[in-house]
């Protein structure tokens, strides 16, 4: 595909950095022309010095033949105006818009807003309600390091790390059946030490490993019972941090959970107070330890810490693990520090980047796709694509699993099937034989092979 980005920031090099890796045509535009020189002397990707806005930079762009314009900068008005140019003058097929104001994606106002008739943007993609949604999933199913959702919440994939004590460390991955008799689950992924390990039933889990399986949403506690520490449900909430993400977040779970916002502004502690009908409001730093010792940091269950500086995140999340937290979970927007905590003794660090990115993918993926996400720092992927065809026009349908050839390094790791009404989750054992129209949830471990599972599922000219 031809695809023109506008913006250099988090976002949008992410998301250049994952698609130039695929053998698309990418155009980055952006004012930073330091950052465009950086980007391009590591990535195949042409870059143009400008505002993305405006007319003549976008035909330096190619705007004129692209297939899509992905607008991510950090100005909602820039990106939104670029996607009217690009439908008036070029008639772009695909518009992809960045909208971070509450005042623009209210359900009730974005669904008058945005579409061909008024604002054409195709698609608005909100990072803080996407992070949001993100971090609620993490702390629904205490002991997780991943909560992914595939075919409307029915089947999750989870990742965990095998801690010494769970029933499944050092036994093979074929004991599931025993140990959970009646819980149909599949472990699509397992890594040591940061090296990918296609499982099969005869794999052994070892402690420490980080293990990913899909299961049915009802049976996720008893597999994660058999492979990691047992974890009571969460009661206890400190988040630092009472911006947009801060703020989105408590809101979203004050009724849930004893939650408690530590914010250093003053003024935002104000707006804070006043829309938020439950939580306590702090006024102050989230790295002061009187602070944290006086609101009982030591029976927190979870700190999270989502301000918009990667220092004051970093520090504040040591200090209240240090001070006895439960678990943290860290917000990084620079990819070198998310590295960095991987092999800290902090539990969870978030990319709200990788995370938008994910969802950014789901629009470039060829087929019919419904779920894209990007995981272990975008070098695996998880995704859910709809099958189509009959034996004679797809590689895919009217064939049992095994007899699938997928590319080196990807499972299927459930089919999620509509049955009379209702959506009914089949992991993935090798006779499950793929039928029309069924969601495929599949794991790449390299994402460099994801053209390959793209043409898999290509259906032939002749069924149309």
């Amino acid at each position: 595909m031809k695809i023109v980005i506008i913006g250099a920031g988090q976002v949008g090099s992410t998301l250049a950095e994952n698609l130039a890796s695929e053998d698309n045509d990418i155009t980055l535009i952006d004012l930073d022309e330091q950052s465009l020189n950086e980007l391009q002397d590591r990535l195949d990707i042409r870059i143009v010095h400008g505002q993305g806005s405006h007319p003549e930079v976008l035909e330096q762009a190619g705007i004129e033949d692209a297939d899509m314009l992905v607008a991510v900068t950090t100005h909602d008005e820039v990106n939104m105006v670029a996607c009217q140019i690009a439908h008036s003058l070029y008639k772009t097929p695909q518009k992809i818009a960045r909208i971070r104001s509450e005042g623009y994606t209210r359900p009730h106002i974005s669904k008058k807003l945005f579409g061909a008739q008024n604002l054409p943007v195709d698609t608005v993609i909100t990072p803080e309600i996407l992070v949001t949604e993100h971090l609620y999933r993490l702390i629904s199913q205490p002991g997780a390091l991943q909560v992914l959702e595939f075919a409307d919440g029915e089947v999750q994939l989870i990742g965990v790390r095998a801690s010494s004590d769970a029933p499944m460390v050092n036994e093979k991955i074929s004991a599931l059946k025993e140990h959970i008799p009646g819980v149909d689950v599949r472990v699509a992924a397992v890594y040591r030490q940061s090296e990918a390990i296609i499982p099969t039933g005869d794999t052994v889990i070892h402690e420490g490993d980080e293990v990913f399986f899909l299961a049915s949403k009802r049976d996720i506690r008893k597999v994660m019972a058999e492979l990691a520490d047992k974890e009571k449900p969460y009661r206890k909430i400190i988040v630092a941090g009472g911006g947009n993400i801060g703020f989105r977040f408590t809101e979203a779970i004050e009724k849930d959970y004893l939650t408690k916002v530590i914010e250093l502004s003053s003024e935002r502690c104000k707006f804070l107070a006043d829309n938020l009908s439950q939580a306590i409001v702090l006024n102050g730093s989230s790295s002061d330890q009187d602070l944290l010792l006086a609101e009982n940091i030591d029976s927190t269950d979870v700190f999270l810490a989502l301000t918009n500086n990667d220092a004051a995140n970093i520090i504040s999340s040591m200090l209240a693990k240090k001070l006895g937290a439960g678990k943290v979970i860290t917000l990084i927007n620079n990819s070198v520090y998310v590295d960095m905590m991987q092999t800290s003794d902090l539990d969870i660090a978030i990319s709200p980047a990788q995370i938008t990115t994910g969802k950014l993918l789901t629009y470039v993926r060829r087929g019919d796709t419904v779920r894209v996400y990007s995981l272990r720092r975008g070098a695996a992927e998880a995704m859910e694509i709809i099958a189509h065809g009959d034996s004679k026009s797809s590689k895919v349908v009217g064939r049992t699993i095994d007899e699938i050839h997928l590319p080196e390094g990807t499972t299927i790791g459930a089919i999620v099937r509509e049955n009379n009404g209702r959506k009914v989750a089949l992991m993935g054992a090798g006779d499950t034989v793929i039928e029309d129209q069924d969601h495929v949830i599949l794991f790449l471990s390299d994402k460099s092979q994801i053209r390959k599972v793209e043409l898999l599922f290509q259906v032939g000219v002749g069924f149309f």
